[in-house]
């Protein structure tokens, strides 16, 4: 008998980025990850079954929504099968032996930079310089050990590349939380009455008549269905009309969500189910 296959999950930035960690909630801190220096390549290289899973994040409490991400999950209709939250906490990391009132520049994703805008107005003798990845920023201060430069990026990042940590969560907002998907290929089952706890995410485009959304909506209010989220995106090749991308609690299999789902593609011009998923602690 064949053993199972470990997960081996693709995200976006270096070692010891937010997206590394929500790989480790998912699947344990020795989870096997592969780092991609794009999103494209994570959608590429689980769609050629290079990785078993995905992570991708999709929403910032403080960001919005990952649009780009959204564009991906319906262009390459990978499964959504997992979903977690995660706490981004933003550190000021330096290589050894600099100081603080050395720094002149800050190195990081311009995402965390705009996330950190407190910190720069209390100093602001320093440079915000735009990077490819937070992790990513201090990997390069490891390598290229410019003088006077420092980087915002998470624990793990300092841990990993040997930085040191100078100023703690540095962020403006402590509430600040991530949610990330978990794509894969290999859809969970869902056990005879063990339906509860999920949620599932789809994607549908209306015509553009008046009523057209409210009708839509209604599939699911009708049904006593809990939306936890709809956001609307242009709908390419068709200018000034929109798609709605939209979360709801229950799983696609109950007979409720079915029900809606089935009355949803009579009425829409275009509907797409990404998943059923549990979200992790």
């Amino acid at each position: 008998m064949a053993r199972p296959t470990k997960p081996q999950v693709a995200f976006q930035g270096e070692l010891g980025a937010f997206s590394h960690a929500a790989a480790r909630q998912f699947f344990g801190e020795e989870v096997q990850v592969t780092p991609c220096a794009t999103f494209v390549q994570v959608f590429d290289a689980l769609k050629c079954n290079a990785v078993t899973h995905a992570v991708i994040p999709i929403e910032n409490t403080l960001h919005g929504s990952v649009h780009e991400n959204y564009d991906h999950l319906l262009a390459y209709g990978l499964p959504i099968v997992g979903e977690t939250t995660l706490r981004i906490s933003h550190q000021l990391i330096a290589m050894p032996g600099t100081r603080f009132k050395d720094i002149s520049r800050v190195l990081s994703h311009p995402v965390a930079l705009n996330q950190c805008l407190h910190f720069f107005e209390k100093h602001p003798s320093i440079e915000r310089v735009p990077h490819y990845d937070t992790a990513g920023s201090v990997k390069t201060l490891s390598i290229e050990r410019t003088p006077h430069s420092a980087a915002i990026a998470s624990r793990a990042a300092a841990e990993i590349y040997g930085g040191i940590i100078l100023k703690r969560d540095i962020e403006d907002d402590r509430q600040n939380f991530t949610r990330f998907f978990l794509l894969s290929h290999h859809v969970p089952k869902v056990m005879a009455g063990k339906s509860s706890g999920w949620k599932t995410s789809l994607v549908f485009a209306t015509p553009n008549k008046p009523g057209s959304l409210f009708k839509a909506i209604a599939c699911f209010a009708l049904r006593d269905l809990n939306l936890t989220k709809i956001e609307s995106r242009p709908l390419r090749g068709s200018p000034w009309e929109y798609m709605f991308y939209v979360d709801l609690i229950g799983h696609s299999e109950e007979d409720a969500v079915a029900h809606a789902l089935r009355n949803l593609q009579e009425i829409t011009s275009f509907l797409k189910v990404f998943g059923s998923y549990q979200p992790t602690p």
